[in-house]
């Protein structure tokens, strides 16, 4: 192992709880929690909490990245009198609470309080999909698939991956990535059933169906994450050791902002092709809605792989380069977004976005304990960034919706300026990157490969 290996090793386990190779807005790390048992090193037991976590995620990020399914059919057939930034504020003000509850919630977890932030997250997600089905107005549609949805799974934000992280030792990396692999997944299977589905049952039935899939995998799930689980402390025993939400000194901190504000661009771009992909094949290439809707499909699927060819990547070469790479790559291909003209390079343009963005998942975690050595601010220091860069993905989506209204004639959509927009602050991301990566070089007096 190089030298730089060895020094990221060792920055990466100041806290030994933590999935640091989870995603950035998925996984935050963990601190020690003093009443828990000793960190389990794999085993059937563990094997059997991944294969739950997966079907939680499947659940918890799918649905924001099937949101192109329903961003498409609202804004032609369901709420045709709404723009499509309106209509994608429901997509991002789900993800934001996500994002932002779930990092305030983690005092809840160092108490002790997994099962109930389990089993009351997946009741209210269920509960709103259900009650989706009864609505034929924007309002409710907002109050139901966006902020009960973002409530509901911001509690089950965290334990998921918690229990993972604290699974293993050894293994730890090949987990945490088969456990995110369950968004992807997720957005696969609940965008085919849009797809098979609205033509034949209509909106009521097929939202219904897709809250009996979510029931079943959470009936499914929680046995297999709870059952003789003995890495959590017992239900509000009050134990454990809750951990601080805020650090002031990170305000000061260089390394902090140019991590943040790498995140904060990267992810301001990042769900725009996800949100906006179907209704460019269906109103700008004349595709039928059966084959826009796949093409999130594709996406998604190539997702799995750049996550996991990424991370393998990532492993032998350190994360900065990947990471820098995936980045930029990822813009630039927004912008080349505008160039696309056939069904061909359609399909092309999702598989190569889909690959390299969906490698953006899964390493920012991994140079985080670099940028704060200090295990004591880690988990507040990240969840700073996490809740900053919760911004980006609310807002991104209908900036870009709202921009594709500029200049537009009455029924047209200006893609241009949608998709300039997305690439370029993606691009600026990635320089960014540059400049911590140097910065992270320079500071920390490590290798090159970080």
């Amino acid at each position: 192992m190089s030298e730089s290996g060895k020094e990221q090793k060792n920055f990466s386990s100041y806290d030994d709880t933590s999935p640091v190779n989870a995603t950035d807005e998925e996984a935050p790390p963990l601190p020690p929690v003093v009443s828990s048992p000793p960190i389990q090193d794999g085993g059937t037991r563990a094997w059997l909490q991944v294969v739950g976590s997966f079907l939680v995620f499947a659940n918890l990020w799918g649905l924001p990245f099937a949101f192109g399914s329903f961003q498409t059919y609202y804004q032609l057939d369901y709420l045709p009198n709404k723009s499509a930034s309106s209509i994608s504020w429901i997509g991002t003000v789900s993800t934001f609470l996500l994002i932002v509850i779930g990092v305030f919630t983690g005092p809840l977890f160092d108490k002790g309080f997994f099962r109930l932030m389990l089993l009351t997250g997946a009741l209210v997600e269920t509960t709103a999909f259900f009650l989706l089905s009864l609505c034929d107005t924007y309002w409710q549609i907002m109050l139901t698939q966006g902020i009960m949805v973002g409530l509901g799974n911001g509690l089950l934000y965290l334990p998921g991956l918690a229990l993972v992280g604290r699974s293993f030792k050894k293994h730890r990396s090949i987990a945490m990535a088969l456990t995110t692999c369950g968004a992807p997944a997720g957005a696969i299977i609940y965008t085919l059933m849009f797809e098979r589905l609205i033509g034949n049952l209509g909106f009521a039935w097929t939202i219904r169906c897709m809250a009996f899939f979510m029931l079943g995998a959470y009936l499914l799930s929680f046995p297999l994450m709870l059952y003789r689980a003995t890495n959590i402390g017992d239900l509000g025993s009050g134990g454990g050791q809750a951990r601080k939400l805020f650090d002031a000194t990170a305000l000061r901190d260089g390394l902090f902002w140019s991590y943040s504000f790498s995140n904060f661009f990267l992810f301001f771009g990042y769900m725009v092709p996800f949100v906006y992909i179907a209704a460019y094949g269906q109103t700008y290439l004349d595709l039928d809605r059966s084959m826009a809707l796949i093409m999130i499909v594709i996406a998604q699927a190539a997702s799995i792989v750049g996550r996991l060819a990424i991370g393998y990547t990532a492993a032998r070469i350190g994360v900065m380069i990947p990471w820098i790479a995936c980045g930029l790559i990822s813009g630039i291909l927004c912008i080349a977004w505008a160039g696309v003209e056939s069904e061909g390079s359609f399909i092309a343009f999702a598989v190569l976005y889909g690959a390299f963005s969906g490698a953006l998942i899964p390493l920012p975690p991994s140079v985080f304990p670099i940028v704060c050595p200090d295990p004591k601010v880690l988990g507040a220091r990240l969840g700073m960034a996490q809740a900053i860069g919760s911004v980006a993905s609310l807002i991104g989506s209908p900036i870009a919706g709202a921009l594709a209204e500029v200049n537009a004639a009455p029924g047209e959509t200006n893609w241009l300026g949608l998709q300039l927009f997305s690439g370029l602050v993606m691009v600026a991301g990635g320089c960014q990157l540059i400049g911590l990566w140097i910065l992270l070089v320079r500071r920390r007096q490590i290798g090159k490969l970080i």
